[in-house]
């Protein structure tokens, strides 16, 4: 191509020579260097004057050089008066950072893009953005390329018997990314979900459990507790009176019905907790006068629902697809294995979903208070998982990595959707950590009945040992990764499960389309073999 100068930053220089191959050029003379405090040196070789200019740099393990390295660069081209500066970043540095992770947080990956503005790119093209808003960053025009069509054709190309496969998202971040891959290849897909668990006096069952208190309290068939039958005797003055703890309801026939504390306190009372000053859909409020404690001896049937409606309701077929684990050391446990909740909590009973617990137990604070304080304690331990209100990213993030290799804590594992001797597909737009990846293959392998695991992703970052940790997980059989970021050498060797795809050729046409003012919608269409 004429007028056409390619660069290659010291990140991937084996991309951009694979690009300038399939491109018919070579690269570009440019000499990179340190001086011995660490500061880079960038020195243009040849002319730029009224010419497009594409310089290659991709993440690395050094992103800040790399990310300093192209910014010198930017700014050397600029200054040689080239006529448009084009950053191809295959994996866009500090991506994850695209939102505020807590108050005081910063938003790097805004930052970065303002940076680039500054040194003056025209232009930037990069591939399957961790978070695609961080176009919105840029007040310059942003090609997010996609590695799924050529995820899609190597599958039809060499995977047997693809057409029985399940995609598969380890987190619900992922899930639009791994429906469109399931739609182009036109199989079912399913969801991984993992959270930590609760602390006993937290556990969801003890809510549940009063719920049910109460509403066989309603429907009268709730025998009185022995301490509600010791109150059903007090005189008027003290049931009314704020600092009591229990309240009673009476019915038409005037029998006395002992209510659980914590609906006692749903629709709260004078001295009750701002906290709790709401009601639940489905429960009823509790009266608020004497004149209105006169209720019905049986409850309000439910209305049935018309037949055309009950067709639409999930069946028992639907429900045998959702299956639960534990997860402890980041590896599936059996459900009898000993949880580590007991070697941290003195006196207390580690319950799985599903336990049956005994009934609350009446204190002078109410329940949905010590649940909430229970909560900030425990959030004062760990990082909250939600920070400001967000969801998880559709990567693993550290936090997440951290929690599953946690000796303390215990997660549960749900996975949705039916894996029983199909092979599976497990999605992401990078591998980093090995932990979740480790837990969705082993989650659907031991619990799901998987017969084959791929992982797939489009960045390998390979974080540690990661790679070693996947090559040893045996219910992993294949590692698939584009080659968007520098892998070692060596660990490329060693590896008996890893596959790299080359996306030298999306980046070559994209960077051919763009100097010739051609379109590049085309990129992003699947084409079947």
């Amino acid at each position: 191509m004429r007028r056409v100068k390619i660069f290659s930053g010291s990140s991937h220089p084996l991309l951009t020579e694979a690009i300038c191959e399939r491109l018919g050029t070579q690269s570009a003379k440019c000499d990179l260097k340190k001086f011995s405090n660490g500061e880079t040196s960038v020195s243009i070789g040849t002319s730029i004057r009224d010419q497009d200019v594409f310089i290659v740099q991709s993440g690395s393990k050094t992103v800040n050089d790399s990310v300093i390295e192209l910014l010198i660069m930017v700014s050397a081209c600029k200054g040689g008066s080239a006529r448009s500066i084009t950053a191809v970043m295959p994996y866009f540095p500090y991506s994850r950072q695209s939102k505020k992770k807590s108050h005081r947080g910063a938003i790097t990956a805004r930052m970065l893009a303002n940076l680039l503005t500054a040194a003056g790119i025209s232009h930037v093209i990069t591939v399957d953005l961790h978070a695609p808003p961080i176009q919105g960053f840029f007040g310059k025009p942003v090609d997010n390329l996609h590695a799924e069509p050529l995820i899609a054709r190597w599958i039809r190309n060499h995977v047997p018997q693809w057409m029985e496969a399940v995609v598969v998202s380890k987190n619900p971040g992922g899930s639009k990314r791994v429906t469109s891959l399931a739609d182009a290849l036109k199989l079912n897909f399913g969801i991984i979900t993992t959270y930590r668990r609760r602390s006993p006096q937290m556990n969801g069952s003890s809510v549940l459990g009063a719920s049910g208190l109460f509403g066989n309290a309603v429907d009268g068939a709730h025998e009185l507790e022995p301490e509600a039958m010791s109150l059903a005797g007090r005189p008027e003055d003290s049931r009314s009176s704020p600092k009591s703890s229990p309240r009673l309801w009476t019915q038409t026939n005037g029998t006395p019905h002992f209510a659980s504390q914590v609906h006692r306190h749903l629709n709260g009372h004078p001295g009750a907790s701002p906290l709790v000053n709401s009601t639940r859909v489905d429960s009823e409020s509790p009266p608020t006068s004497r004149t209105r404690l006169q209720r019905s001896l049986t409850a309000p049937a439910r209305a049935s629902p018309e037949p055309e409606d009950s067709a639409d309701e999930y069946t028992d077929e639907r429900a045998r697809d959702v299956i639960t684990g534990r997860l402890i050391h980041g590896h599936i446990v059996d459900d009898d294995a000993p949880s580590p909740i007991l070697s941290t909590m003195s006196g207390s009973v580690a319950t799985l979903p599903g336990d049956q617990i005994g009934p609350p137990q009446l204190d002078e604070r109410d329940p949905m208070t010590s649940s909430f304080m229970s909560g900030v304690s425990r959030v004062s331990s760990y990082p909250a998982d939600h920070a400001l209100g967000g969801t998880f990213d559709a990567a693993q993030s550290d936090e997440e990595e951290e929690d599953l290799k946690h000796p303390e804590l215990e997660h549960t594992v749900t996975l949705v959707g039916n894996v029983n001797e199909k092979i599976v597909f497990i999605i992401d737009d990078m591998i980093d950590g090995s932990n979740s990846w480790v837990a969705a293959a082993e989650t659907v392998v031991k619990r799901g009945g998987a017969k084959k695991v791929y992982c797939i992703a489009t960045h390998a970052l390979f974080g540690g040992d990661s790679l070693e940790d996947m090559e040893q997980c045996e219910c992993i059989d294949y590692i698939v990764v584009a080659n968007t970021f520098p892998i070692d050498t060596e660990k490329i060797k060693m590896s008996k499960k890893l596959v790299i795809l080359d996306l030298s050729g999306l980046l070559a046409e994209a960077i051919r389309r763009t100097h010739y003012g051609e379109s590049i919608s085309q990129l992003y269409q699947h084409y079947q073999d």
